[in-house]
This record gives C-alpha cells, structure tokens and sequence, in this order.
C-alpha cells in the first residue's frame, strides 16, 4: 500500500527565485522533470513570462503566448518589449487579445522569433516602447493563386486552390519540399462483414476552397487553409481547416490540422487519414539517409543503400561517414565497382498501433517482401529523409498517445520520394465510430428511462451519432541543410513530443484578476493549507498516472479521463454506459486550468492542454442538427442522446486561449456564440413530459427556454468571451439583460430558468415564486463567470441574487426559509457547493460564513470526507492484468469538484480556515 500524500514541488534553478520547497515524491507517482513552484516574491515586480519547462529550448521553433494586465493599466496604444533576465531586449511581435469593460488591455498575445539566442528562462515584459527588430524579419506576400512566407531561412508558398496546401517549401536555392497535399481513404466495409474481402476503397485528396493570411508580421505569420477532402468529379467530404505557423528566422513549419466527421458511420469508415508531401532528392542511393526517432533519444538510422555489413569492406571511412550521415565521399573501388548490386530499400514504414508497442519495417519496392527493421514501446513519432543536399525533418505531435499513427517513406531510390504522416495509420484497423451496443430492449421511451436509471445511459436511437465531431492533431516539419547528427534529431524529437512554450508566471497571472480572483498561489506556511496543497498535488498526480496505467490514449481518447471506478474489476468503468469516458462532467477542465494557473506545474499544463484539444473537438458536434451542442458522459465521446451546452461550453476552453492566443480554440469560443439557438429544437432533458412541452413552446421564434445554471452560464461564457475579445456591444448588452431579468425574477436563481429571447438575452419574468433548485447548476462553471461578471459588470440585482444563491444553496432549512419563504432542503454537491459560500462569505465581509464554507467543505458531503486518506492500494495479479493503483474512493465528479472547492475556498475564505 502506498501511502502518504506527494510533494512534488521543486523551485526554479535561478537568480530569480529565492527560496524553495522542499519535498519528495512517494513511490505512487511517476518520475517525470522538475516543476516549478513559485512563490510570491519570486517575480515581484513587472509582468513576467518564462519558458514552461525552466530550461532553454535545445531547438529554437518560436512561441506565441498570452499576458494578462490588470484592469486600466494599459490602453490599447501601449507597445511593449521584452527583456530577458540580464536586461537584454528581445524582438517582440504584440496584439492585443481581449478588452477590460472600459477599453483597456486585459490581455495581449506576444511571439518571438526562432533565431532568439538569449540563454534566459524567464522573461520580462515591459510597456512604453517598442522591442528592436527581428535580424531576419520575416515576409509576407500575396499573389492571385498563392501565398508566399519567407522566414528568412526558408520559403514556402501556400496554393489559394487546387489540391495542394503547401505548394512547396525551399530552403536557398534548394527545393526540399512539394505538393503538401491531405490524404483520406475511405472503405465502405469492415473485414468482419464481408470476409472474402471484397470490400470498396476510395482515396480523396484535399481540394482548397481558401487559403488566407490570418496574421502576419514581422516575427509570426498564420496561413488558415480551409477545403474538403474529395476525388475528381466526386464526393466531398471530411472538411478541413489546416493552420500553418511561420516564425522568423525558423526552419520549421507548426501544421495545425482539423477535421470534422460528416460521414454516416455504417459505410464511411476512415482506413487513413493524413498529410502527404514529395521530397526531391539528388544524392546518391548510399547518401540517403533514414531516421526515426523511437522512445527517448534512441535513433534508427539507416541508408537508403547500405554500406556497412558488407562481404567486401568499402573502407571504414565509408562505414562511419554513412553511419553518422554525412556524405560518403571514398568508397573502396571493389565496392564502388558494384554498387548497383546492393540492394537499395526505397520503402519504410513506422507503425504505432498501441500505446505500448511500435515496429519500423522496410522493403526494397513495391510488390516485394518487408523485412522488419526494429521496435519498440513509444515512438516520439519523428522521421527524417535526405542527404548532404538537404532533407526533411517531419513529426507528429502525441504520436504514441494518440495512436493508431503511422509514417510512411516511398519510393526513396528515386528523384522524388513521398512521404505521408499519417494521423490515423492506414496499416492499422479501419476506423469504427459505430455505436456500442444496438439498443435492444429500449423501443420505447419508458425503456429507455429504464436503461437510464440502470446503466446512468441517455439512450435514444439516432442521437449517438459521430456527425460533426472533429479532431484537432498537430505536427511539425523541419527543412534541413543536411542530415543532422543522432543527437539533434534526439532534440527535435524531443520538440515535437513537448514544443517550448512561452507562459506567463502564475504571480504575474494572479496579480491581474484576470479570471475573477478564483484562484490564489498555494501558501503552505499553515498546516491546514499546507495538508490542502498536498491533496491537490496528490489528485493530479493520482490522475496522471490513471492514465497510463489504464490506457487513456487512442486517436479518439487522448485528453479525456474517466467517469466512474469499478472496484470489483479493478478497472475504470470503460463500458457502462454513462459512467465511461468523462466528457468534462462537473468542469474538470476548470479544476485542471486552475491548478495550472495557481502552481505553473508543465506535467499539468499539458495534461489539461490534451484535455482542452479533446474535450472541444471529440466531445462536441460543429455540424449537423446537434451543432454546436456537447455530448453528455458516454462509452462513447458522442454516444449519449443528451447534447448539451453544459460539455461545449466556451468557459473550459477559454483559460487556455487566453494563455496560448491559439487560433483553432479562438474558433471553438466563437462557435459557441448562438449555441442557444439549438435548444429550441434539442433541449438536454429531452425525456421529461415537460420538457418536451417547453420544446414545442419555443420551436419557433426567437425564443429557447434555458436553465439559469448549466445552460445560462455556458452562453453567458461564451459572450463573455467574445465581448473581452472584440468588444463587442451586442455581446455587452446581451449579457446584462440577462443578468438583470435573472436578478429581476421572483426568486433569483432560485427561479431555477425561463424562456430567454434569444437577441436581446433577456429572460422573461416569472410570475409565481416557485422554487427551482438543481444541485448541477452550479457544477459547470457558473461559479467561476458569475464571480467574472459581477466584476466586471455594475448590475446590482444580478449581484444579489447570485450571492443570495451562494449563501443559501447549503443553508439550513430555516435559513432558507425566513429568505425565500419556503426550504428546498438539503441538496446533493454539498463539499462542491462550499466554495459558493465562500464566495458569498467574501462579498458580505461574514467571517461566520468563511467558517461556515470550511465546514461544509470538510464535511464532505458528496465528495472527500475530512479523514479520507489520500492514498493508492497496489493491485496485482491474478486479480488483473497489469499492475494498478487503485483508489476505488476516487471519483471524477468529486475529485473535480473537490479540487474546485479547495482551490475557491483558499481564494476566497482562507480565513476561515484558520478561525
């Protein structure tokens, strides 16, 4: 048994940080880099960044970054620059990213270039000046059929039509790269039903409808490259959005490639699906060079020719010059003589097909054998092609976590070689979204809520469909002068696995108040606030390594975490029903995002980035009828018949747009903008005899009923969002009309929802004082934009009702009563809900409160109890398959709501902690 709770919390190696915490990591977490915690006189003054991992990148590629400012210090004319810790000013490229209400700059996004050669880890930004220029300013121009981006090290030029995304990519005088086309094969039959094979398979290429400059400047440029994938005088389908990222003085290209499924899934099965590009080459058959990159720093390389192993000896500076893959320029004549009778292998393939378990393989050409050239556990899902000419670096970003993934090399003995990354690899089984089970025994709509109450399963047929959901992959390429060493491979393998990323620090962050003073940094000078931290570090830990032990990876997986524990199975509950994958269920993402923001731990950034990728692509349909609505928890990320606005709200993606400026998430925000409009025609508690009443009330028109909680907080997220973004007016009006026709209602949020017109935003008034109280409302976010918009927006009512809600949601039944005129009793989400009445201890000024919130936390009702342990049991077999350690107390709606609640009553009530 593993006990104990995990301090994994090491300070920063640098001038910068005074003081540090001490502390080991039990035997139940994984080995990983060193965190960073930094207190709050580690960067005291100034708005600082720094590099995430605390260490300079070994490969420069650029980064882009957001830094949030407080509220009327700078206009949105303030120019910055940035100095690195010795006072070196570094060239910066600015624009801003979202407006305090009165117009100020809440925060701005900054790039650096690739070519910056400071040696500093944390960063400096300061206003009142423009930065210096960038040594090699990067280029930008625009042309009637292309686009061409010169980086100052290479130059690519993107198509505005035809097939071909990246037209090509040079590097000087030398082509290196062309015709950068996606690749999508379709079969319409799996293996299974029909077994003598006959089965129909179609390839589709990308077919352009727009290619757009979405920035450019002098140290960043974004190509956004829109299409569909189709066949000549045929189908289209699978539409695509390819962003391609340009930093001056790189020699890479970032490729952010999305898809979106609108295909039916009993005869559309993707077999691959991927980005495809030629390579030229000029060397000699025995100066091409191979690379992969499996796990770590282990490098396989061969030549497309070899010259080692041989009867006769081609000298040994030969052997060690095609081994280190620099050209070969002396070869034995008795060798030389007979080259051509060595086989040359022009054909190689890494396939990832599990999480655990890669295999390299080659073969001379096409219609002949494979001869298995190596394997392994992990690939870093980096590959090479080239020669003392110049070459191709390519990786794809999770390869092993997101398996099936493959890379293809064909055809490397002639002039022009092809190379396909495959994101879903083509040598793997075809791609099966069908749903999981066929619905037997729930035809009728009082069976299926039978199912419901058994299995936690909204079941309904045709609504567990994976129309519309799409997927977010990235990769990246490398245009090289000549085939790097092992070693620097090693390092861009190590860049396409963890890219550098530029961060602002959490003290920087929390001095701001850019997201409503939700969070504090961790302070462990108090026992009691030190035993919290601890448990908080534990969680993210104890999930961490959840995932790998059960295999929380796979092309539609990687980034979501499971709902419910079985602890007769020993396992996760994978495949009952609603209580599978977790699909952001009670704002796990917020808990994660927090914690990020209020310790700057990378293993955390990074798991809640997967998390945001997954849970805003895979969980949510962009077409169709149920767009831009979530799933609810399922076997299957889209399998449950709830769509709901609650799984695709804006608030879970926003924390991370605001750190990283990402375009892709800047998308998903905005879709999310009129996602009202749908609960006319799809409402979530669709099963309920009344609500199917409120549907056909407001089917038409410009009317959707929504819940004051779930519903209400997720869109209020959304035009938040967009009013901080753009300043939008529409957005600033719609939301205080709701916010005052909420706090106008007779009994606040209390009033539990009502019919919202859906241009103005303004809810209709009720006219009864009926009490209606649901203990989800305030599990998906509600807390944390309501404590935004009362900052942010003078609306008194609003103001009351919400802090009335957050004072009486775990009141005592007289409490409620001697307000409301009535008691709702004692409700679910009791410890979850505590950091409501810190919240509302924290308005009042009520010290009584502040206690009153640790002891409904401490309590524990439906969550941790005060004397829980925070500990694993080891699980061996028989009883499984592989070792696990198991904590069957651990559930994913407590552990979120929990980690929320810990965090919101430290930031809110920490005096009350200690009274």
């Amino acid at each position: 048994m593993t006990k104990g709770i995990s301090r994994r919390h090491f300070i920063a190696g640098s001038a910068l940080a005074p003081a540090a915490f001490s502390g080991a990591s039990n035997s139940q977490t994984t080995t990983r880099a060193s965190t960073t915690v930094l207190t709050e006189q580690t960067y005291a003054k100034g708005a600082w960044c720094h590099w995430l991992d605390d260490r300079v990148p070994d490969v420069a590629t650029g980064a882009t970054w957001g830094m949030p400012w407080p509220r009327s210090k700078h206009s949105p004319r303030t120019q910055f620059s940035l100095r690195d810790r010795e006072g070196n000013r570094v060239p910066l490229q600015t624009w801003p990213l979202a407006y305090w209400p009165d117009g100020s700059l809440k925060w701005t996004a900054h790039a650096v270039a690739a070519n910056v050669t400071s040696t500093s880890t944390a960063f400096q930004i300061e206003p009142g000046q423009k930065g210096p220029a960038p040594s090699t300013a990067l280029k930008v121009k625009e042309e009637a059929g292309a686009i061409e981006i010169d980086t100052g090290v290479i130059t690519c030029r993107v198509a505005r039509s035809g097939r071909s995304c990246i037209d090509s990519i040079r590097r000087g005088d030398r082509e290196l790269l062309n015709d950068g086309r996606l690749i999508a094969i379709r079969q319409n039959l799996l293996p299974e039903e029909q077994p003598d094979g006959a089965f129909e398979q179609q390839t589709f290429e990308s077919l352009i409808e727009s290619a757009e400059i979405e920035q450019q400047g002098p140290v960043r440029a974004v190509i956004k490259i829109s299409g569909r994938h189709g066949r000549l005088n045929g189908r289209l389908w699978l539409p695509f959005t390819v962003r391609l990222y340009f930093y001056a003085g790189g020699d890479d290209v970032r490729v952010i490639h999305t898809f979106v499924y609108d295909g039916v899934e009993s005869r559309d099965f993707i077999r691959g699906i991927g980005l495809r590009f030629n390579v030229p080459l000029v060397d000699a058959l025995h100066n091409r060079h191979v690379r992969f990159v499996g796990e770590n720093d282990g490098v396989f390389g061969e030549a497309v020719r070899g010259l080692t192993g041989l009867r006769r000896d081609p000298g040994a500076a030969a052997r060690e010059a095609q081994i280190a893959g620099r050209e070969v320029t002396s070869i034995e004549p008795r060798v030389a003589g007979g080259l051509e009778l060595i086989p040359a292998f022009g054909d190689w393939t890494l396939l990832q097909t599990t999480a655990d378990s890669f295999q390299i393989r080659k073969r001379t050409a096409a219609r002949h054998a494979w001869l298995d050239s190596s394997r392994g556990r992990r690939a870093s899902g980096l590959g090479y092609l080239g020669g003392p000419s110049g070459g191709v670096a390519f990786g794809i970003r999770n390869f092993w976590e997101s398996h099936p993934a493959q890379l293809d090399i064909r055809e490397a003995r002639a002039e022009q070689a092809e190379v396909t990354m495959w994101l879903w690899a083509p040598d793997a089984p075809p791609m099966d979204l069908r749903f999981y089970h066929d619905g037997l025994g729930q035809d009728t709509h009082e069976q299926q809520l039978e199912g419901l109450n058994i299995t936690y399963e909204d079941y309904e047929p045709g609504f567990g469909t994976p129309s519309g959901v799409a997927r977010t992959s990235e990769m990246r390429l490398w245009m090289l002068e000549a085939t790097p060493e092992r070693e620097r491979l090693a390092q861009l393998a190590e860049a396409v696995r963890t890219p550098a990323v530029m961060v602002a620090v959490p003290q920087t962050v929390h001095r701001a108040g850019v997201f409503g003073r939700t969070f504090s940094l961790p302070d462990r000078a108090a026992a009691k606030q030190a035993r919290i931290e601890e448990q908080l570090d534990w969680l993210f830990d104890f999930y961490e390594k959840q995932r790998d032990q059960h295999s929380w990876y796979g092309f539609w997986n990687f980034g979501d975490v499971m709902h419910t524990y079985d602890s007769d199975r020993h396992t996760w509950r994978y495949d009952v029903g609603g209580y599978a994958w977790d699909n952001s269920e009670l704002s796990t993402d917020i808990w994660l995002w927090l914690y990020f923001l209020r310790t700057g731990r990378p293993d955390v950034y990074r798991f809640a980035e997967a998390m945001t990728r997954h849970t805003g692509e895979v969980d949510v349909h962009h077409l169709g009828k149920f767009a831009p609505l979530g799933s609810r928890h399922n076997v299957m990320h889209w399998g449950c018949s709830a769509k709901q606005l609650r799984i695709s709200t804006a608030l879970n993606r926003r924390y991370y747009y605001f750190l990283t400026a990402d375009e892709r998430v800047g998308d998903l925000l905005r879709e999310q903008l009129e996602a009202a409009r749908t609960l006319r025609t799809v409402v979530p508690e669709r099963k309920l005899p009344e609500a199917q009443d409120r549907q056909r009330e407001t089917a038409n028109g410009d009317y959707a009923r929504l819940g004051f909680g779930t519903d209400w907080g997720s869109i209020a997220g959304a035009w938040l969002t967009e009013w901080e973004r753009t300043g939008s007016r529409q957005m600033r009006d719609r939301l205080v009309a709701s916010m005052r026709s909420i706090g106008s209602q007779p009994q606040g949020f209390f009033t539990g929802g009502g019919r919202m017109n859906l241009d103005t935003g303004a809810f209709d008034i009720a006219k009864d004082k009926a009490l209606n109280v649901s203990h989800l409302s305030a599990a998906f976010g509600l807390p944390e934009v309501c404590a935004e918009l009362i900052e942010l927006l003078k609306v008194p009512e609003f103001e009351r009702a919400w802090v009335q809600y957050c004072a009486l949601y775990n009141a005592s039944p007289a409490q409620q009563k001697a307000e409301l005129g009535e008691s709702f009793g004692e409700m679910n989400l009791g410890q979850g809900h505590s950091r409501l009445t810190a919240y509302a201890a924290n308005m009042k000024r009520d010290p009584e409160l502040a206690r009153r919130a640790w002891q409904e936390f401490y309590a524990g009702r439906a969550g941790f109890k005060a004397d829980q342990r925070f500990e694993t049991k080891l699980i061996g077999g028989p009883a499984v398959m592989n070792p696990v350690d198991e904590a069957a107390w651990v559930s994913t709606n407590e552990a979120a709501q929990w980690g929320l609640a810990a965090i919101e009553c430290l930031a809110f009530a920490a005096e009350g902690l200690s009274s």
